[in-house]
């Protein structure tokens, strides 16, 4: 999932929804109040947190357990360890962990939409993006996964958050001459 319409509510509702565990991929913040609000407000209801550093081992310590992980996945990666596409309209570096991870696993890839239906009112929607991830070639997930976001971002963009500087890093040209 992205950055789109109410992400902190969405994880909250489907841990007091579902019968399944629900772990979300985070990156601690360093100032320790904020951290330490952050992971209390997250895991109010259940949800479970883990640190970005930690996915792939915490993956396979929970893999017999049947639980949802959740990748917030239109953060700004460092440029040269990124996928790059055009995301919209401009090249734009992608993060490629949840495709590694799932490939490696063979775990089924899920976009998450939330919809604003009015104030105060969402919707959410989980659609199959891949079955068998392991059969797809390399960036194939990531791609679907930024093409799919973007299609929800042209139609509502006031709901995506604007503020994460998604265009920092610039792509450089390698050439050889």
């Amino acid at each position: 999932m992205g950055h789109y319409g109410n992400w902190e509510w969405a994880g909250s509702t489907f841990t007091l929804e579902t019968d399944y565990q629900l772990y979300v991929i985070y990156k601690p913040l360093s100032n320790k109040y904020w951290e330490d609000l952050m992971v209390k407000t997250r895991t109010m209801f259940g949800t479970k947190l883990i640190k970005v550093n930690n996915t792939l081992r915490d993956m396979i310590n929970n893999k017999n357990e049947v639980s949802a992980t959740a990748f917030i996945a239109d953060q700004t990666p460092f440029p040269e360890n990124a996928y790059w596409t055009k995301f919209l309209n401009q090249n734009t570096p992608v993060f490629t962990g949840a495709e590694k991870i799932s490939k490696k696993l063979n775990y089924p890839i899920v976009f998450i939409n939330i919809i604003r239906t009015k104030r105060g009112y969402y919707e959410i929607f989980a659609e199959l993006l891949e079955q068998e991830p392991k059969n797809t070639a390399e960036n194939e997930i990531s791609e679907r996964f930024i093409n799919r976001l973007e299609k929800e971002i042209i139609k509502k963009p006031e709901i995506w958050l604007w503020s994460h500087r998604r265009w920092k890093h610039r792509k450089k040209d390698v050439s050889i001459s």
